[in-house]
């Protein structure tokens, strides 16, 4: 291992400050100004066993279909609300179960428009192409506005009246040339409650006063009380769903897009012992282990890598995927699979 160089014990739990969440529209221009750089080859004299645990902390982004599938459905949605004139744009929700990649989906489909706006319209510093604003847990019109405020840099205060920020909002944007405006964890939304339905209508109302196609993404949105009710109807009515599931390894399509996302996965490992074709010779065990599930795949494979590291083994095997403590929803999921069965 005369290319990487060894890193003390203590070297391992540094104090090194993870990048905070992306709150405002300046943080999320930086994040995605931030060049994805193209790793060194394995055998590269620079590693360190610092640099690989960086690596493989932040690791790759998955490209899964279902990601693919919604860039392709953005594209379109854009290109129909591209004249539209009325207030009824059409809009795009991206459901599926915890962990299935929905958030992982947002961020990407607005750093490849935030990166074509920028060439198409090179030296508009002023322009916001894209904003960004999750659902508050004590969640009504007027904090749903002040999280679109604070992204925008909009300075707010309390005394300030939900009228007036959601107006500042809205001028804001339009003026900043928002063309994509995406809202996370609408599953939040409950409109049996008065809070949840006058939110619901706050989110309506800034899609009829921003000219921007309106992007949601929650948890089992079909089965949340977002969609019922008359509030529910006039979304279900200007929104297609679009589901991210956990990807399935039955099918022989399936298992070939499984190995390949697997294969994929093992390219850009950067462990010098470990043998090409691991992965995708355990698929049947990794899709156990994780259901397919998007995160838990992400976890166990970025945990085997780190572990490889700090143990010295520089490898991923398959006795090292089963010490990886998965989060629990994988787990149970794992274990009703081996009570169905108990071959596997």
């Amino acid at each position: 291992m005369a290319f990487v160089t060894p890193a003390a014990d203590d070297d391992f739990f540094d104090d090194d400050v993870a990048p905070g969440p992306v709150t405002n529209c300046r943080l999320w221009q930086a994040d995605v100004l931030r060049p994805r750089v193209t790793a060194p080859p394995v055998d590269d004299p620079s590693w360190t066993d610092k640099g690989l645990l960086d690596y493989h902390s932040e690791f790759v982004i998955l490209k899964s279909p279902a990601m693919a599938r919604a860039q392709t459905e953005l594209r379109y949605t854009l290109l129909v609300n591209n004249r539209q004139r009325g207030t009824a744009r059409r809009g795009l929700i991206v459901s599926g179960p915890p962990g299935a990649g929905k958030s992982t989906t947002l961020a990407e489909l607005g750093r490849s428009f935030e990166l074509s706006e920028r060439r198409r319209r090179p030296g508009r510093e002023d322009r916001m192409p894209v904003a960004f604003a999750s659902i508050p847990p004590t969640y009504t019109p007027k904090s749903l506005a002040q999280v679109l405020a604070r992204f925008a840099c909009i300075p707010v205060h309390d005394r300030m009246t939900e009228n007036t920020i959601t107006d500042a909002v809205c001028h804001v944007l339009c003026e900043r040339g928002t063309r994509l405006v995406f809202l996370d964890d609408v599953h939040l939304l409950n409109t049996r409650t008065q809070p949840g339905a006058d939110t619901s209508d706050q989110v309506k109302t800034l899609a009829e006063r921003v000219p921007a196609t309106f992007v949601l993404a929650g948890v089992d949105v079909e089965n949340s009380p977002l969609l019922t009710g008359p509030r529910g109807a006039q979304l279900s009515a200007r929104f297609k769903i679009l589901r991210t599931p956990p990807l399935l390894n039955g099918t022989p399509e399936q298992k070939a897009t499984w190995r390949k996302l697997l294969s994929d996965m093992e390219g850009a490992l950067r462990l010098a012992r470990h043998r090409p074709g691991t992965l995708v010779r355990h698929a049947n065990y990794i899709h156990l282990l994780t259901g397919g599930v998007m995160a838990s795949l992400s976890l166990v494979i970025r945990e085997a890598a780190i572990r490889s590291i700090v143990e010295g083994s520089y490898r991923i095997t398959k006795s090292l995927l089963s010490q990886v403590v998965l989060d629990v929803q994988a787990t149970n999921a794992a274990r009703a699979t081996r009570r169905q069965n108990p071959n596997r």
